[in-house]
């Protein structure tokens, strides 16, 4: 049961992919080379990647590798968290909204072994105002596999300055001085 905060109000409304979102089943790829869950310029990062579902919902996957581990061959429940939260994240390019995350409630099911392929599943469920509701879960062995770890999440919409205003700036000029206008704006799209 997750907390009331995470429990869209009652004048929420559905969510609506945006026209110009990605297509069912296009990968989304990492919004920053240095993110630790997506980008693949960190290498013990999660390099988790993400693809467009139908309606506002996505599926995504990583391997879980020796360097994500907590106890001995198990994932760290902290590495899983992440992966769940950059999943979650992910669901914002679908609204074409910049948002940071809120709120993050996660359960955890089953203990996940290094090696493992995470098997993720995300939907934004509802929209209120600037917050963004979602859900996801996280499965071994497959999509129809067993449930590893899920979690609830509210994200609150915020314009690029949140970003520029916080960040280091010697990340923010270098990814504001690439020359790929694609990149330079997805930098700053998704949760930090």
């Amino acid at each position: 049961m997750s907390s009331a905060s995470l429990q869209p109000p009652a004048d929420a409304k559905p969510p609506v992919r945006h026209p110009d979102a990605p297509e069912p089943g296009e990968l989304l790829g990492a919004h920053y080379e240095h993110c630790f869950g997506c980008g693949p310029g960190q290498p013990h990062g999660l390099h988790l990647e993400a693809r467009a579902g139908d309606g506002v919902s996505l599926t995504a996957e990583f391997t879980v590798q020796p360097a994500h581990q907590g106890a001995p061959g198990l994932a760290h429940g902290g590495v899983l968290a992440t992966a769940l939260d950059e999943t979650l994240g992910s669901l914002n390019w679908l609204l074409r909204t910049i948002a940071v995350t809120g709120r993050l409630e996660t359960d955890f099911v089953a203990p996940v072994p290094v090696g493992t392929v995470l098997h993720l599943e995300a939907e934004v469920t509802a929209v209120a105002g600037r917050k963004i509701y979602s859900r996801a879960t996280g499965r071994i062995g497959g999509p129809e596999g067993p449930v590893a770890v899920r979690a609830e999440a509210l994200f609150v919409e915020v314009k690029v300055d949140h970003f520029t205003d916080h960040g280091r700036e010697q990340e923010i000029q270098a990814a504001m001085s690439d020359p790929d206008q694609i990149r330079r704006s997805r930098a700053f799209e998704v949760n930090p």
